[in-house]
């Protein structure tokens, strides 16, 4: 989940820059449109490329089993016993279908929570000590870092509210050494900013009062798993928590949520 952008200029004032550097190599223009390559490449399985298409084509048929259903229903209704019989091996059939299609959802799972594992080991560094060299580069408040998957590469991927209080920065922190790969401005977006004043005063409201950053939130949550993203969470009627997913070895995702003034951590009640 991914900070709006229209917050920026509302949490301007409310907002203090800070953070611990560390002593990562910095590389990469300063305001760079594109990152330079991580150092962590990802081996995907090739089978996983046609998902969304065969995810398609799945809905396709269920849709036109559906159909035949249907209309098999309404001939059973005038037909005799021998339709009947007829309809029963069908429904054996589609029984088997339903058991292909369990362990088809099945494999495409264990594929997910694989990738899964595979992106949260590949990170040598962590959420923490990469805000820790993303505000190196780009001084300010450090509002969510993400691990991302871009073009077969991962990077923590973190977004800062810059020390003038107006510009947000994009910047790219390689997993594998901390080195800042790029960075870019997020321009504002005038449309909708009006349906989204409400929401962007309860988030400026609520880290007003904040104590807790956003690497300090990652490190409350680290003994869950792996921590692959913190951000704020903006989903309910106040906002008074970092939202932080973990991965665990076995790829199993997890939500929690961290206090902005206590730092304590709960489960995540709405996690799936």
């Amino acid at each position: 989940m991914k900070r709006n952008i229209v917050i920026a200029t509302v949490v301007a004032a409310t907002l203090v820059g800070g953070g611990t550097a560390t002593a990562f190599a910095l590389g990469g223009d300063d305001e760079s449109s594109a990152a330079g390559k991580s150092s962590v490449q990802l081996k995907h399985d090739d089978s996983r490329v046609n998902d969304d298409r065969d995810d398609a084509d799945d809905a396709a048929e269920d849709a036109a089993d559906d159909a035949q259903d249907r209309r098999d229903d309404a001939r059973d209704d005038r037909d005799d016993d021998r339709d009947d019989a007829r309809d029963d091996d069908r429904d054996d059939r589609d029984d088997r279908d339903d058991l292909d299609d369990a362990r088809e959802d099945a494999r495409e799972a264990q594929g997910d929570k694989a990738e899964n594992a595979a992106e949260a080991k590949g990170a040598k560094v962590d959420a923490a000590e990469a805000v820790a060299a993303a505000l190196k580069a780009k001084p300010g408040t450090a509002v969510s870092v993400d691990l991302d998957d871009e073009n077969g590469g991962l990077i923590w991927d973190v977004d800062v509210l810059g020390k003038d209080g107006r510009t947000w920065h994009s910047v790219q922190v390689d997993p594998g050494n901390g080195k800042v790969l790029g960075s870019h401005v997020d321009r504002d977006d005038d449309e909708g900013a009006g349906d989204d004043a409400a929401e962007t005063s309860r988030i400026a409201a609520a880290l007003k009062g904040s104590s807790v950053t956003a690497g300090e939130a990652a490190k409350a949550a680290a003994d869950k798993g792996k921590v692959t993203s913190v951000d704020i969470d903006d989903d309910g009627a106040r906002v008074n928590v970092w939202d932080v997913e973990t991965t665990s070895a076995d790829g199993t995702e997890s939500h929690w949520n961290v206090d902005l003034t206590s730092g304590k951590v709960t489960a995540d009640r709405y996690d799936d």
